[in-house]
């Protein structure tokens, strides 16, 4: 079966973009800092894990139609202007960049219009065959987590390097809820980070007990609309009642898709670039021998997991 490695492209090259200094520069004085970056982070990768198969999935849709109608606060504080997300100056530049150095050197890279890089990631995770690991910096793909497949997530929080494996142990163990319940711990808890309100009252601790107790967010519903008084936490039933409708349309809005329309291309992980001389002219202009290298050496020879 082959393994899987799924990235969550804007998650890592947002992260390579804070963590690798701007000096880094092209010969022209441009900013190469998260296109480096990123490029460094999948030699890693690969070197660390040695995946059958590769997959850079992007943000085609960053703030999703189907997700602003259900909670028309989702990721409004990130909006700059018109529909457009909040990117610094010196990143957006670098975006069209890294698309053409994946695409030269042959990783696979999909963004599905409507969708997020989250749904792509979940499609593709449904869709796989053998193991599949997630590399992302986002809580919310915590919920693909599933020992039977197996699915990990790779986190990043404490870098590249020092990466946290999350299996459905350490999911519970991290959030006091069942392996597998992230979405709904998420769904009670809200993120502000996304603009999802949550329920209020119902925090952390909360929303774990509720989970655990109920197995789910849709066996806590039915016994929230059949009268059960008992296993909710002081005052959390007359909060849930109050929220039923934020809970009716939230679910909808957190967890990610498992069906979006993925384009059929090939996913194995390339041994040597797909054009060289596309790669090779990247390189010149933006000054990426170095980490490409790197990459290169990497892809020829992964071979230390």
């Amino acid at each position: 079966m082959p393994r899987l490695m799924l990235l969550d492209t804007p998650s890592l090259y947002f992260r390579a973009f804070y963590g690798v200094p701007e000096s880094m520069t092209a010969p022209d004085g441009m900013p190469v800092n998260a296109v480096r970056g990123l490029i460094d982070m999948i030699a890693t990768l690969v070197r660390t894990h040695s995946p059958d198969e590769l997959v850079a999935c992007m943000d085609a849709d960053w703030r999703p139609a189907f997700r602003v109608a259900a909670i028309p606060t989702y990721k409004a504080h990130r909006v700059a202007q018109g529909d457009e997300e909040e990117v610094p100056d010196t990143l957006a530049p670098q975006v069209p960049v890294i698309e053409a150095v994946l695409d030269a050197v042959g990783v696979a890279r999909i963004g599905v219009e409507g969708f997020e890089a989250d749904d792509v990631i979940g499609t593709c995770t449904a869709r796989a065959t053998g193991p599949v690991d997630i590399v992302t910096g986002d809580r919310d793909l915590f919920q693909l987590v599933d020992d039977a497949r197996p699915v990990r997530v790779l986190y990043t929080v404490r870098g590249i390097r020092n990466l946290q494996i999350l299996d459905e142990a350490a999911v519970a163990a991290k959030y006091g809820i069942p392996g597998r319940g992230y979405a709904d711990f998420a769904t009670l808890r809200g993120d502000p980070s996304d603009g999802l309100p949550g329920v209020p009252g119902v925090g952390d601790k909360t929303a774990a007990a509720l989970i655990t107790r109920f197995g789910s967010l849709e066996a806590l519903l039915a016994a929230l609309d059949t009268g059960q008084t008992d296993g909710f936490p002081a005052g959390s039933r007359n909060r849930l009642t109050t929220a039923r409708d934020y809970l009716r349309v939230a679910p909808a809005v957190v967890r990610v898709a498992h069906d979006a329309p993925l384009p059929d291309i090939p996913l194995a992980l390339p041994t040597a670039p797909r054009d060289p001389d596309a790669l090779v002219a990247l390189s010149d202009k933006y000054g990426l021998d170095s980490p490409l290298g790197r990459l290169l050496g990497a892809l020829a020879k992964p071979a230390d997991s």
